[in-house]
């Protein structure tokens, strides 16, 4: 799934869904971006759809999310909180 943008300001959203026509409301979400090794969890305002679960992003929410997925790439997560560990387990 992609990051749909909305163009308008910062707390405006399409009113209909441009996927499938379902009502858009306003809501924090969390978004999981990963980048090599590392996540980040961002919690951020979206325009959800009330029927299919889209989110909406403003352009200038969508330039930070890819802000941070470069950071994570660059492994540049030093201004970034450390929240738990995490651990890879392999079950054949």
């Amino acid at each position: 799934m992609g990051i749909l943008v909305h163009k308008e300001s910062a707390m405006k959203y399409v009113e209909k869904c441009p996927r499938c026509g379902g009502a858009v409301q306003e809501q924090r979400v969390t978004e999981i971006l990963a980048g090599g090794t590392d996540t980040a969890f961002v919690e951020t305002p979206a325009g959800v759809c009330l029927d299919c679960g889209e989110r909406l992003f403003t352009a200038q929410t969508a330039r930070r999310l890819e802000e941070i997925a470069d950071k994570l790439k660059r492994r540049q997560t030093q201004d970034f909180a450390a929240v738990g560990k995490a651990s890879q387990v392999a079950v054949p």
